[in-house]
C-alpha cells in the first residue's frame, strides 16, 4: 500500500511537535509510519517539500471558506479579513512548528529554498484574490496585488510572533491594515472608476484609517 502525502505531512508535523522542525529527519518520518524510506522518497524529494505541502492546507481552507455565501456577502475589507484569518487559523494548532518552518527557510545559505518561498507567497495571494472575487485588471491589479502581499506578509509575521490563544492583536492589526489600504485607495486616480472593476471600495466616513488612534483602540477592544 502506498503512503499518502497527507500521512507523511501529518507524521512530520507530529514529530516536530515532539521535538522541533529542525530535528525532523525523513527517516524518522518513515519509522513513524512504519514504512521504508523509499515510500517517503516516492512522495517528497526533501523535507522542504513537506513544508510546502503543509502550506497547501491553509490555501485549501481559504478557498473552501470562499464557497460560503455568507462570506461572499461580506463587504470587501471584512471578506479579506475573514479569508486571511481562515488561512492563519488553519495552522493555529501548530503555530510553533510553522514558525520553525519559516525560520528554516530564512536561514542564510538557503537561497534555493527562499526563492520558491517568495513564489509561494505570491501563489497564496493569488488564491486570496480569487477567493475574494477580486477582478481588478491591468495596473490596478498590480497595485492591488502589491498592497495585499504587503498586508498578508505583515499579518503573517504578526501571527507567528503572537502568544495569545485567539490571536487578538493579529486580528486587530489586519483590520487596521485593510481599512487603511481602502482609505488610501480613495486617493489613487482612477482606482474606483468603472474601468477599475473589483477595486477595493472606499470605507465609509469614520472607518479606520492611518493615524486614527481612537479607531485603532476601538478595534483592539472589539477583537
Amino acid at each position: 500500500m502506498s503512503t499518502t502525502r497527507d500521512a507523511i505531512v501529518d507524521a512530520a508535523v507530529q514529530l516536530a511537535e515532539e521535538t522541533s522542525w529542525e530535528e525532523v529527519r525523513l527517516y524518522n518520518v518513515a519509522e513513524r509510519l512504519d514504512v521504508p524510506l523509499t515510500a517517503v522518497q516516492a512522495q517528497f524529494r526533501e523535507k522542504e517539500e513537506i513544508a510546502d505541502a503543509w502550506f497547501d492546507r491553509p490555501d485549501h481552507a481559504l478557498v473552501a471558506a470562499a464557497s460560503d455565501p455568507a462570506v461572499q456577502a461580506l463587504p470587501t475589507t471584512e471578506k479579506l479579513h475573514c479569508l486571511i484569518m481562515t488561512w492563519l487559523d488553519a495552522q493555529a494548532a501548530h503555530q510553533r512548528v510553522v514558525r520553525e518552518m519559516i525560520k528554516g527557510k530564512l536561514e542564510a545559505g538557503h537561497v534555493h529554498v527562499q526563492l520558491p518561498a517568495v513564489l509561494r507567497i505570491s501563489r497564496t495571494v493569488q488564491w486570496l484574490r480569487e477567493a475574494a472575487h477580486r477582478d481588478a485588471a491591468g495596473a490596478m491589479r498590480g497595485l492591488e496585488e502589491t498592497v495585499l502581499t504587503s498586508i498578508f506578509v505583515t499579518t503573517f509575521v504578526s501571527w507567528l510572533n503572537e502568544d495569545t490563544h485567539d490571536f487578538r492583536r493579529t486580528r486587530a492589526r489586519l483590520s487596521r491594515l485593510l481599512h487603511g489600504a481602502a482609505w488610501m485607495a480613495r486617493w489613487v486616480p482612477g482606482y474606483h472608476s468603472p474601468q477599475a472593476r473589483g477595486a477595493l471600495p472606499a470605507p465609509p466616513e469614520g472607518a479606520l484609517r492611518p493615524g486614527n488612534a481612537a479607531a485603532d483602540e476601538s478595534t483592539d477592544a472589539r477583537a
